[in-house]
């Protein structure tokens, strides 16, 4: 089992290798210096809107850690619990995109924002949905899982889905997204997971570093996100931010209830509600702003900050309540 949106720490294996305390710290810590990181780029623009250059590159090395994490047998739930999984999974991506949409619509946003929220919703799910699943005492594995299999799905489907639903406010350049995401998740993860079979002593030795690692590549994304559109924040940010804090609860609570429909144990629904709300949202900052306008970041850069309170303040919640009906 892992822990995990690039918004926030790599996967990190949550109950095996990682003690109550660490995952405590990873969403605790992780959230307090990324919405310091993002209070920085709104005080001092002019100072961090050059790392815009480096935010692919951020990127890569935050979904390289993420596969550094991952082992075969996250991958065998597909096999063996495969109802879950391919619900999990299509949950998260028939319901985040489209949530985005109808929000994009009844709040007006403006044409570079809507796409941007869009985005935010056909992303995979996000790398610190892992840990805040174990919290909240939700089924890990099935997190792990359906992290792993939406990022290995996200070639395919983040820009056949953006095409759709982003292509009715900008064009969409769906091959060179496809090729991005393909350079920036794909290729990243498949060697972190080669090179932890090849080295799994050194991997494993490494492994308390990668959240970390991982938390400062967001960090500069939002920072140069925040920094890079400072002045389109500031013109259209409460009303941006409703929409992203709206798309959040809509995933949790509509993840839930989606889950709870096909009859779930309470853990499974838990673990597909967290999977659903939490966005690889620092992945749709770095594609905004590549394959649409530095404004299309933003949506992304914000949910990176907002997505981790809310997951903090969910585990919190579901951390004290049973997921087991008791005997």
């Amino acid at each position: 089992m892992s822990h995990s949106s690039p918004t926030g720490p790599a996967p990190t294996r949550a109950p095996a290798d990682q003690s109550p305390r660490s995952a405590k710290l990873a969403v605790t810590v992780f959230p307090l210096l990324i919405i310091g990181g993002a209070a920085l780029a709104l005080l001092l623009p002019s100072t961090f809107a050059p790392l815009g250059a480096g935010v692919t590159y951020a990127l890569m090395i935050i979904m390289f850690g993420m596969g550094l994490t991952l082992t075969l047998p996250d991958f065998a739930l597909v096999l063996k619990r495969p109802t879950p999984v391919i619900a999990g999974v299509a949950f998260q991506y028939g319901l985040m995109p489209l949530i985005a949409f109808g929000i994009a619509w009844v709040l007006q946003l403006p044409p570079a924002l809507a796409a941007g929220l869009i985005l935010v919703g056909c992303v995979p799910g996000g790398t610190s949905s892992n840990v805040v699943t174990y919290l909240a005492r939700g089924d890990v594995a099935l997190s792990v899982t359906m992290t792993s299999i939406s990022t290995l799905l996200s070639p395919l489907l983040t820009p056949a889905l953006c095409l759709w639903l982003a292509g009715h406010f900008l064009p969409v350049p769906a091959g060179e997204m496809a090729w991005s995401i393909v350079q920036i998740v794909l290729i990243p993860v498949v060697g972190g997971i080669l090179l932890r079979l090849l080295l799994p002593r050194i991997i494993q030795a490494v492994q308390p570093a990668l959240p970390w690692v991982s938390v400062l590549g967001i960090t500069y994304v939002v920072l140069a996100v925040v920094a890079g559109s400072h002045d389109e924040l500031i013109s259209a940010g409460v009303l941006l931010i409703l929409g992203v804090v709206i798309h959040n609860l809509c995933g949790y609570g509509l993840g839930y209830l989606a889950a709870a429909l096909t009859r779930a144990p309470v853990p499974t629904r838990r673990a597909i509600s967290v999977e659903v709300g939490m966005q690889n949202s620092g992945l749709a900052a770095g594609l905004g702003g590549t394959h649409f306008s530095p404004e299309a970041a933003l949506p992304g850069a914000i949910f990176s900050v907002w997505h981790n309170i809310s997951g903090g303040l969910l585990a919190s919640v579901w951390g004290r309540r049973p997921s087991t009906p008791k005997r």
